[in-house]
């Protein structure tokens, strides 16, 4: 019972800081954040499958279900707008050289 209340007060802990840090990056600086996010998202889901290769109670097998699932919808989510911020800049790029593909 100790490890799940120390684990929900790391996240929450790891929630405020990252809010905060995050808070306070500059606009120019996204694109890269959100790449290094997708980075770690990426690490927590190979974690999570490293805990699932061991066999786990009824609790610990739903809180590591909602990790993968959150983790994988931050990495999906992390592409997503990743690829359309490249675009946004691909276009400037077509207008500046006139080209008009």
């Amino acid at each position: 019972m100790f490890d799940i209340i120390l684990m929900f007060i790391v996240l929450v802990l790891t929630f405020f800081i990252g809010y905060h840090l995050i808070s306070r990056v500059p606009p120019l600086l996204h694109t890269p954040l959100m790449s290094m996010t997708n980075a770690i998202s990426g690490i927590t889901i190979l974690a999570a499958v490293l805990v699932f290769s061991h066999e786990t109670s009824g609790p610990f097998s739903m809180i590591g279900f909602i990790a993968v699932a959150l983790a994988t919808l931050n990495v999906v989510g992390g592409f997503t707008i990743t690829e359309r911020m490249l675009k946004m800049f691909k276009k400037n790029q077509e207008n500046q050289t006139g080209d008009s593909r």
